[in-house]
């Protein structure tokens, strides 16, 4: 999808009431909820984009999350502001801001929950595996475009260098001792259904960002046997595709994550978890 250079479209703005269920154990949000809400306005914004020109219709897929962190706690009863907006276009990403505000409507107030950066591909809704063209922007200011070239290089290797190192998972071994890597590790699985899916067919990112955090807090919460909020996302790399059942049953996937490795960090207040995820058919 190729053409002349477009203006760069408004900031897109969802705004929802967060409601009991979704809430999480302490009585706040979920951090994956606020992951899926993200994921979702940057799903938005960069599909409009890539389908702004004339030429083969496209979903734009979720390729990477850099990191993010969670500035401040959102409680239920406010209303989640998430704004996006497309900052970088190469011939086929889009890069996508968002930002996270919490609004007290009882009070008037408001405060910033979550800054994010997103990086998105479109890809054809007649062949999921063809990667079409993403129209160009416009920049105000010849910089915007410069940096945000580096930010895409940087991104680019990053991304590859991890798909690299991805390894197997080691699995614990039995009845770990306390306190160790093994007696922390946990999995999750959860059978994909439609509700998770895109138009394609496969899962949103949003959706496995979701489950990741889940147990992750599962993780934290094993070892330390108290309460545990996230505090911050490091980069996460979508290297494939998980779809959905084609035909009865319903599901044919399975998501499954093991942290392979949890470190605690410099300080006596935080930990570290490793994910890693695939997908297994149950048909073959």
């Amino acid at each position: 999808m190729s053409g002349p250079t477009t203006e760069t479209p408004s900031a897109i703005q969802i705004c929802r009431i967060m409601r009991p269920d979704d809430a999480n154990v302490a009585g706040n949000v979920h951090g994956g909820t606020i992951l899926k809400m993200i994921e979702e306005a940057g799903a938005i914004i960069s599909t409009r984009h890539c389908n702004s020109q004339n030429g083969e219709r496209c979903v734009a897929a979720l390729a990477r999350v850099e990191r993010t962190d969670f500035l401040s706690p959102m409680c239920i009863g406010e209303v989640a502001h998430v704004s996006a907006e497309i900052t970088y276009t190469s011939k086929h990403s889009v890069e996508v801001q968002v930002h996270v505000m919490s609004e007290n409507i009882l009070t008037g107030t408001k405060k910033l929950t979550n800054k994010a950066t997103l990086w998105y591909v479109p890809l054809s809704l007649k062949d999921v595996d063809k990667v079409l063209e993403v129209p160009p922007v416009v920049y105000s200011r010849q910089e915007q475009e410069e940096e945000g070239r580096k930010r895409y290089e940087a991104q680019k290797l990053e991304r590859m260098e991890t798909k690299w190192r991805n390894g197997d998972i080691v699995q614990p071994g039995l009845n770990p001792e306390p306190n160790t890597v093994g007696y922390s590790q946990s999995s999750l699985i959860h059978l994909v259904g439609p509700s998770d899916c895109t138009l394609h067919g496969f899962v949103h990112g949003g959706v496995t960002m979701k489950l990741m955090d889940e147990v992750a807090g599962i993780v934290a919460a094993r070892h330390c046997k108290t309460n545990i909020v996230t505090a911050s996302v490091d980069a996460i790399n979508f290297h494939d595709k998980i779809r959905k059942a084609p035909i009865m049953p319903p599901v044919t996937d399975h998501m499954a994550f093991l942290p392979p490795e949890m470190a605690i960090s410099d300080t006596k207040h935080s930990l570290v978890c490793h994910h890693h995820l695939w997908a297994h058919d149950l048909h073959e």
